[in-house]
């Protein structure tokens, strides 16, 4: 049985603002890991149901959910008021014992989500397992297909089965569909769904299927790209085809098998369109890393580099060399090269270019999918769609044995006072932007409860003044920017801030309290991480939730500084050592509390500091 608390955030912005729903547990309910896992779902194996209302759903919600109280009505610990040592600031701070409980639920559940608005207004999402949903206000989401070839791909499963004529089963003995990209193609006039079929961690292909509208169902048309082939199979692909038949395919063999070390697999695809109007697709996971080939406006298929005039086609891009024998060149096959390699955790690429500020941004997961696989979002970006694509420190990641060093980490493991269950690997995400006009990022979520269950997650993107992208701790709510701006004295109280840091493991970066009092960042030795409970509880600060009046200048370290830039939502912070640069917003949180929120980035490492609000 379960009890949905509603809480109504429609007050706090101008701009729509989604209902949020608070599911609160009245009894536990066990669950297998296996239900709904993202890393063991396949048409074979999983459940297979469009009723989001199903048996399964429910009971993955209500673990999910379990423990979660009341909206409004739960506190993130016991305590006093923190005391400020100088200046009130801007905002009335709650005191932490009223701080609400709680954690957002969307009802579905969709592992590698892509969203792309509708001329309608609406949205779609899809990704892996055949999931295709539909929302107004990227709350409230409804099934289209979960699951469903025939919802999705009508004739994925008719005649030979094609698309899985390569690859065949996976060894739970299902066929596997993963990650699909919906692309508006404006030459066609066809929506294209781009995915992947595979069988084991090297063996996929990359797969073309075309409708004419977003929600499909759509139709498989042809299988672009092959990975994991051997000396012995390689005919079974379109190699020689591609490079002729008397091509030397020894460079993708090691030992007779596929080096997957150097070369792609075939999963994870997404096409964007350059600042030229040109399409291209980025893919790959683990194995060789991420890879880029051009596609032909006119088909949808790729374009492989020797099979056109090379200064008519990529190697022209600004920055690349124009010499198929040079450092830079693409692969015949494979294409352009962009970052990882030696079979490191690095996957689920995603491009997109941002004209204000000339940059292509390259969104990846690093970590393994499972809840404690330390699966999170990292940030690189380039002048040029081919690369190189460099991280916060002007680093190019090739095959790194320390591969967790390179890349803005922008979120991991984490907890806030306001959340109930923590928050665990994040990933497989992708960017868009809004009817709204505004950018934002989506994402499956794991939750700190035991089982593997995932839901996809919408949040709002800021570029900080150095042109990167920051996130937003909480489900987006319709926040915007204030156009007035913040002074550094309008900050002044208890924030709770969370050090995503450059980490790839199952540790949960837990929220330390600091007080912000006229630029200067304080951190008392009763509110280090020791303060929380023995069970490692997320919203338990023992007795000492905040700065108390026990707490004075002196029992306070200093931590750091902090400074507005007058007149915007720009701030720049020192911590502990570490220069970031971030922005500031006012939202609801995913308990019903207004929060303000600082998100900045720097040295490859992203900190959020959230203050709660009267």
């Amino acid at each position: 049985m379960k009890l949905h608390n509603i809480i109504n955030r429609s007050t706090a912005y101008k701009a729509h603002i989604p209902t949020r729903v608070l599911s609160v547990m009245m009894s536990v309910t066990v669950l297998s890991s296996a239900i709904l896992s993202g890393c063991s779902q396949t048409p074979g194996s999983q459940i297979s149901t469009d009723e989001p209302g199903s048996s399964a759903t429910d009971a993955a919600k209500d673990a999910q959910n379990t423990d979660t109280r009341n909206g409004g009505s739960g506190s993130a610990g016991e305590g006093d008021d923190m005391k400020r040592l100088s200046g009130s600031g801007r905002f009335s701070e709650k005191p932490a014992a009223e701080i609400s409980e709680g954690n957002y639920t969307n009802g579905i559940s969709c592992h590698d989500p892509q969203i792309i608005p509708a001329s309608d207004g609406s949205y779609y999402m899809t990704g892996s397992h055949m999931i295709l949903a539909k929302s107004d206000d990227l709350d409230k989401w409804e099934y289209i297909s979960n699951g469903s070839a025939k919802k999705y791909i009508s004739n994925l499963y008719s005649g030979s089965l094609d698309a899985f004529k390569y690859v065949g089963k996976n060894e739970e003995g299902g066929y596997s569909v993963w990650a699909g990209n919906i692309f508006y193609n404006e030459q066609m006039e066809k929506y294209l769904l781009y995915f992947c079929t595979s069988s084991t961690y090297i063996k996929s292909t990359l797969a073309l299927a075309v409708s004419d509208k977003p929600e499909g169902p759509y139709t498989y048309t042809d299988t672009l790209l092959y990975s994991g082939f051997t000396g012995s199979t390689v005919e079974e692909t379109n190699l020689y085809e591609i490079l002729g038949k008397d091509a030397d395919v020894s460079r993708y063999l090691k030992l007779g098998g596929y080096n997957n070390n150097d070369w792609p697999n075939c999963i994870d695809p997404a096409v964007f369109t350059d600042a030229e109007g040109r399409q291209w697709m980025v893919y790959g996971s683990w194995s060789g890393g991420l890879f880029l080939l051009e596609i032909d406006p006119s088909t949808g298929l790729v374009m492989h580099p020797l099979t056109r005039d090379v200064e008519g086609a990529s190697a022209d891009v600004e920055g690349t060399s124009a010499d198929i024998e040079g450092e830079n060149a693409p692969d015949p096959y494979f294409g352009y090269h962009l970052i990882g390699g030696g079979h490191h955790a690095c996957e689920g690429p995603y491009i997109e270019y941002v004209p204000e500020t000339g940059y292509y941004y390259l969104f990846a997961s690093f970590g393994g999918l499972t809840r404690t696989g330390g699966y999170q979002i990292r940030q690189f970006r380039s002048k040029n769609p081919t690369g190189p694509y460099l991280d916060m420190n002007d680093n190019l990641m090739g095959n790194e044995e320390d591969y967790m060093s390179y890349g803005l980490k922008m979120a991991g493991n984490y907890s806030f006072p306001s959340l109930k269950t923590a928050y665990m690997a994040p990933g497989g995400q992708s960017v868009f932007k809004g009817t709204d006009g505004n950018m934002y990022i989506t994402y499956h979520q794991r939750f700190d409860n035991g089982s593997e269950y995932h839901e996809p997650r919408v949040h709002r993107l800021f570029l900080n003044e150095d042109g990167w992208f920051v996130m937003s701790p909480f489900e987006t709510v319709g926040e915007t920017l204030d156009p007035e701006g913040y002074k550094t004295e309008d900050l002044a109280g208890t924030f709770y801030i969370v050090n995503h840091e450059r980490d790839v493991s199952d540790i949960i970066h837990r929220h330390d309290a600091y007080m912000f009092s006229n630029g200067m960042i304080y951190k008392s030795d009763d509110l280090s991480s020791d303060a929380y409970g023995a069970d490692g509880s997320t919203n338990g600060l023992g007795d000492d939730t905040a700065f108390s009046e026990e707490t004075d200048a002196a029992s306070a370290q200093s931590a750091g500084t902090y400074e507005t830039v007058d007149g915007s939502a720009y701030i720049h912070i020192s911590l502990e050592g570490r220069d970031y640069r971030g922005v500031i917003v006012e939202m609801t949180d995913e308990a019903g509390n207004h929060v303000l929120c600082i998100m900045a980035c720097g040295e490859n490492e992203t900190v959020w500091a959230v203050q709660y609000l009267k």
